[in-house]
């Protein structure tokens, strides 16, 4: 059950059937478990072309094909070996891996640079908000600072096409909104539960508990906008950006959650919201430390858009080469 180098691993069985993964030798060494079949491609072959046909629409629709005859999801190892595809000659094979295992090289590098700046922008947050003891500003509660609006109940008949949008947690991807995933309501929507800009929305109830405190701005107007009964909106009485800032700090979680910052619950309450210290420095203070770190976030932003046209770039570049 030793994976070796250049082994690529296929799921057989379950919702991530078709799933492949080449191993590389700096992996380190791995097992492979019976869910799972190794592959081990011949010397005719390049390993890393050969696993990029792997990544392709046409292989993705044998897959859906093949794994539901049996009107279960999965494929055996006989079924894998009659999968079917052009491989050229090994020269070519070997410059086309060559080509896009430098592309996925570069994909690597992109990630590890978001990795660092989001890394750099943690420890400017522990320095500019450390724990109450050793703040350099007097403290108040949160809750003089900013209301706490909780979300919409609403039931499966109310949804339709069209109407209100209700923001869920699935729409927060990367501090940020994301609209690949919505869902609207036809129902009237009092005027309370209608975002606004400079609104802060959070999920304050999941049942994955690392979604719990994840927030976002409301960046502009947005008409005809709500949010779902396991989000919050939290609507500051000074400055959004501020305040957004510290709730994405170690400070505000270790007083959410009571430990080193670790979620042991999967809500966040209005009474525990209510209990929250905020540091308060002056106005000029408070504008310098969100101008730095909005800086950070449009960078960090930045920096996932171009990973995000690099990963489409790749995604067309193997529709191109393996038609």
């Amino acid at each position: 059950y030793l994976v070796g180098v250049n082994d690529i691993l296929f799921a057989r069985t379950g919702a991530s059937t078709g799933k492949s993964y080449l191993y590389k030798e700096t992996d380190g060494k791995l097992y492979f478990a019976g869910f799972l079949i190794r592959v081990t491609v011949n010397a005719e072959n390049n390993s890393i072309f050969v696993f990029n046909t792997t990544l392709t629409q046409k292989y993705n629709k044998w897959v859906q094909l093949t794994s539901m005859r049996s009107g279960q999801p999965g494929i055996n190892s006989q079924e894998y070996a009659s999968y079917t595809d052009f491989y050229p000659m090994l020269n070519e094979q070997n410059k086309i891996a060559k080509f896009l295992n430098m592309f996925e090289l570069r994909i690597s590098k992109q990630r590890q640079l978001i990795e660092t700046l989001k890394k750099y922008k943690r420890g400017l947050l522990d320095k500019i908000f450390p724990p109450k003891k050793d703040s350099l500003f007097p403290t108040v509660r949160l809750s003089k600072m900013a209301d706490f609006l909780q979300g919409l109940t609403y039931s499966p008949i109310d949804i339709a096409n069209s109407g209100y949008l209700v923001l869920r947690s699935s729409n927060i991807q990367n501090a940020a909104l994301s609209f690949d995933d919505c869902v609207y309501v036809n129902m009237e929507i009092p005027t309370h539960l209608q975002v606004k800009q400079g609104d802060i929305i959070m999920c304050v109830r999941n049942g994955s508990k690392k979604l719990v405190g994840k927030s976002a701005k409301i960046p502009c107007e947005m008409p005809m906008t709500t949010w779902g009964a396991f989000m919050m909106i939290i609507r500051s009485k000074i400055d959004c950006s501020y305040i957004y800032q510290y709730l994405n700090s170690q400070a505000f979680y270790s007083q959410v959650f009571k430990d080193t910052g670790t979620a042991t619950i999967n809500q966040i309450t209005k009474g525990i919201l209510n209990e929250c210290e905020l540091p308060l420095p002056p106005k000029n203070e408070r504008d310098r430390i969100a101008t730095l770190l909005d800086g950070f976030d449009k960078r960090i932003e930045s920096t996932y858009f171009s990973l995000l046209k690099m990963q489409d770039l790749r995604k067309s570049l193997l529709q191109q080469l393996f038609i």
